[in-house]
């Protein structure tokens, strides 16, 4: 047994060498590997966070200018729309008005020949009135004279 425990105390012995190299060896890759490339990670994550929050504050800000410009094209429509309806009631009205002195022009024209048409046959009735006293005249001679020549 003393066999034993003295080979595992010159195992131990020549293994110190090894456990200080593996611990300085630890050591030496904490401080110059896993250190910097945990900042590196960390670094980054960061930088990638940033961009990932840039850019959902720049798909935020995308979608305000869509909602925006939306807007806008609502209104420059709703514009145009109102002043096309202007523009029809503007012309309905000037129509209306055309339509109304046409149609007062023609009353007119049409009350001036309805009056030239009576004062036309006024002077025909009077003229009517005037020749048929002479027509019956004319009439008694033509007849008279045949009645006293035909019963001579």
């Amino acid at each position: 047994m003393e066999e034993i425990i003295q080979q595992v105390g010159t195992l131990l012995v020549g293994a110190v060498p090894t456990i200080l190299l593996f611990i300085v060896l630890v050591l030496a890759y904490q401080f110059l590997v896993q250190g910097p490339l945990t900042s590196t990670l960390k670094q980054r994550r960061a930088l990638t966070e940033g961009a990932i929050e840039d850019a959902h504050k720049a798909i935020a800000q995308a979608e305000a200018r869509a909602a925006e410009y939306a807007a806008k094209l609502r209104q420059a429509r709703g514009e145009v729309y109102k002043v096309r309806e202007q523009r029809v009631k503007q012309w309905n009205a000037e129509r209306d008005t055309s339509l109304d002195a046409a149609r007062k022009a023609s009353g007119v024209k049409v009350s001036q020949a309805k009056a030239e048409l009576e004062a036309e046959a006024d002077a025909a009735r009077q003229n009517l009135r005037a020749t048929a006293g002479d027509l019956a005249t004319q009439v008694v001679r033509a007849v008279l004279p045949l009645a006293a020549g035909g019963s001579r």
